[in-house]
């Protein structure tokens, strides 16, 4: 029988550490409340030093197990735990009902620490900030927030619509460029057994057939790249290799990851969706947790780090010290030439009036919109595109293989008629 390791509390706080056997941690925990105890942390004890080390590092991870939950499990239940509390039921009762329903065994876990946590005097905000691999700071700040104004329930619900609309827009956004990545590999892969199963079989009949003839120039070009890809294609699996290890080394440096972004936000066609996406993302954010009761300070620190745009998140740090500095925010938006004049329009009138939150949410609006527009766009266009891209590209190895064929049909049939 496993030993599991844990740390609780009894009813005056104090704390205290043992280990107990049980067949699983639901009936450790069980032990544990029966000693009365209130476990905060239990994992399967180690028996070596090695590891012991590796359970020292699971027990920092999410739920006990390590694991992470799918962005929609998190929405489904902060809209469930929302609707629970705002029906009257106690929070702890809450999570316990949605644990015992919840059939995501990371999340289950999850939701009986929380509940426990709870039950030992923390409040759910604390207890959240021990799984930050689920709760993100922009999670638990908003729900900090929502415990000291007494309108957990509200936050909640404003989490949870915050979470599908970021989904929302996230899918659309990954739709739009799948597509064409989809088509390039498919393309890739076609040209690639052409050049090294079907043309080497046309060489040989153009050798037998044409001796001593000239080929056109496309068929010779086509002909060399395959002999190239057939007789060199360790050079090019390690150009490959090289480009990619290289892409990720200079994409893991701060000044790589800032160039890379710059250069996504200039791409023709693609910037102009991620900088409205980012745009959108930044105003959602900022709005929902200012609304909430967030300092505003403290709201620009977690939209900068959720900005998911280097170039985005400098500019939110320059609005955050002008903030600190006790400027507006407006100055910073417009000079760092990230957000549209419409934007920094929108949030000056929001300042002036007092109503930021509301203009930041209305700006989402728009660019989310403007998202929905870009990607339709985007599929419309995209589609004939990589059609003809896809015909240019066989068409010109089937015209390059067929010009000679041609050629010696029509040759084999001057001969017949001769005779």
């Amino acid at each position: 029988m496993p030993k599991f390791s844990y740390t609780a509390v009894d009813a005056r706080g104090k704390q205290a550490n043992g280990t107990v056997e049980a067949n699983d941690q639901n009936d450790a925990i069980a032990q544990i409340r029966q000693l009365g105890f209130y476990p905060q942390r239990l994992d399967e004890a180690k028996e070596t030093a090695a590891t012991a080390a590796v359970g020292a590092d699971k027990k920092a991870k999410v739920g006990k197990k390590g694991g992470r939950v799918k962005p929609r499990i998190l929405t489904i239940f902060t809209r469930q735990l929302a609707t629970l509390i705002d029906a009257g039921l106690p929070l702890m009762r809450s999570l316990k009902t949605l644990a015992q329903q919840e059939r995501n065994p990371v999340m289950r876990n999850t939701m009986t620490h929380l509940a426990s946590s709870v039950e030992s005097g923390s409040t759910f905000s604390e207890a959240l900030s021990g799984h930050p691999n689920i709760f993100n700071k922009l999670y638990i700040n908003m729900v900090k927030a929502g415990e000291l104004g007494g309108v957990l329930e509200i936050v909640l619900t404003r989490l949870a619509e915050f979470q599908e609309k970021s989904e929302k827009i996230k899918g659309k956004v990954i739709a739009a460029m799948v597509y064409p990545l989809v088509v390039l590999v498919i393309a890739t892969l076609i040209l690639t057994f052409l050049l090294i199963f079907i043309v080497p079989k046309f060489q040989q009949i153009f050798t037998d057939a044409l001796p001593g003839k000239s080929l056109p120039g496309i068929t010779l070009f086509v002909i060399g790249c395959s002999n190239f890809l057939v007789s060199q294609w360790y050079i090019v699996l390690g150009g490959i290799v090289v480009i990619i290890v290289g892409y990720k080394a200079f994409a893991s440096t701060p000044a790589g990851v800032v160039i890379l972004d710059r250069i996504a936000l200039r791409v023709p066609v693609f910037g102009d969706l991620i900088s409205k996406t980012a745009i959108a993302r930044f105003s959602r954010t900022l709005g929902t947790l200012i609304s909430s009761g967030v300092p505003i300070l403290q709201a620009l620190n977690i939209t900068r780090e959720t900005a998911g745009n280097n170039v985005v998140a400098n500019a939110i740090a320059k609005i955050h010290d002008s903030v600190k500095e006790g400027e507006s925010v407006v100055g910073p938006m417009e000079s760092s030439g990230v957000f549209p004049p419409m934007v920094t329009s929108m949030v000056q009138v929001g300042e002036e009036t007092g109503q930021l939150p509301d203009m930041l949410v209305k700006v989402a609006d728009v660019y989310e919109a403007e998202v929905d527009n870009v990607v339709t766009g985007l599929t419309s266009i995209l589609e004939p595109i990589m059609i003809v891209m896809l015909a240019v590209i066989v068409g010109t190895i089937v015209i390059a293989l067929f010009m000679p064929m041609v050629g010696l049909i029509t040759g084999m049939s001057d001969a017949s008629n001769q005779h």
